[in-house]
């Protein structure tokens, strides 16, 4: 982090008080507002589908479609999430995501549309996949508390890690209120400080976690937490070749200094030793 970037929550703080005390504007206002609602409701109901569905071991959704259908449509829907959301992050996706809004607004509120459409996947994901019925091993006792404990644990990296790459972004929060505002979205600098000190990548990290600490295993949670686990360890492969394109020199200096996934405490203990 440069030494003039402001700390997350400062940064995070300066964009709500400004969205607080917006310009004049009612059209500007409303189409802010309304797709504050839609993307944070959606946002809400995606997270709370993910971890609900997730801890019964996707043995308890809404989905009903009768096998062998249901293969097929649960095929369909843990697929969608990992391609449409890698392209949405490409030039043409981001020509899609402009006509999802207001042609005048839409530039601003890019990030909003995205997490729109990103939660949108995982809600449809997550609340429509149509269970097995077919429970592998369910924890019990004090392995039930245990596995809770790790399940939340994951969680809160996956919420602490979103919080250190922006939390304003990761929501979908800056495009609209930079609308409310009247000001360009100001994108934060490259992360380095928190959980991205150990690791270049803790949020794919820790949404990985979230999928292998599941109290109850059934087949349906080994095909989501494999399928979207090779997601994980992929599309940071894309992540970082725009970080090269995007920071040269100062991602190449961050990229050797901090691994990918796994933290390396002897290499750090070197660092400190070095300074």
């Amino acid at each position: 982090m440069r030494a003039t970037e402001p700390s997350p929550i400062l940064r995070l703080l300066r964009l709500i008080v400004s969205a607080l005390r917006p310009p004049p504007g009612a059209e500007r206002i409303a189409v802010a507002l309304a797709f504050g609602a839609v993307c944070h409701t959606i946002f809400a109901l995606a997270v709370v589908a993910m971890i609900v569905a997730m801890f019964f071991g996707m043995s308890e959704s809404f989905g009903t479609v009768p096998t062998p259908w249901s293969h097929l449509v649960n095929t369909l829907l843990l697929v969608q999430f990992p391609l449409v959301h890698s392209v949405l992050l490409t030039t043409r996706g981001g020509k899609w995501l402009l006509k999802l809004a207001p042609r005048n607004h839409a530039p601003t509120l890019m990030t909003t549309t995205y997490a729109i459409v990103a939660s949108t996947q995982l809600l449809l994901l997550f609340a429509l996949w149509t269970p097995s019925g077919v429970i592998w091993w369910r924890a019990e006792a004090d392995v039930f508390w245990l596995m809770c404990v790790l399940y939340a644990a994951a969680w809160g990296l996956l919420i602490k890690a979103s919080y250190d790459a922006g939390a304003e972004v990761q929501s979908g929060a800056l495009g609209w209120m930079s609308l409310m505002a009247k000001i360009k979205p100001v994108f934060p600098d490259m992360p380095t400080g928190g959980l991205f000190r150990l690791i270049r990548q803790p949020i794919y990290v820790a949404f990985a976690l979230t999928l292998w600490t599941v109290p109850v295993w059934t087949p349906d949670q080994l095909a989501v937490a494999i399928t979207l686990t090779a997601y994980c360890l992929v599309a940071p492969v894309l992540k970082e070749r725009r970080f090269t394109a995007r920071y040269g020199s100062r991602f190449a200096d961050y990229k050797a200094r901090v691994p990918y996934a796994i933290p390396t405490l002897r290499k750090r203990h070197a660092d400190d030793v070095s300074k």
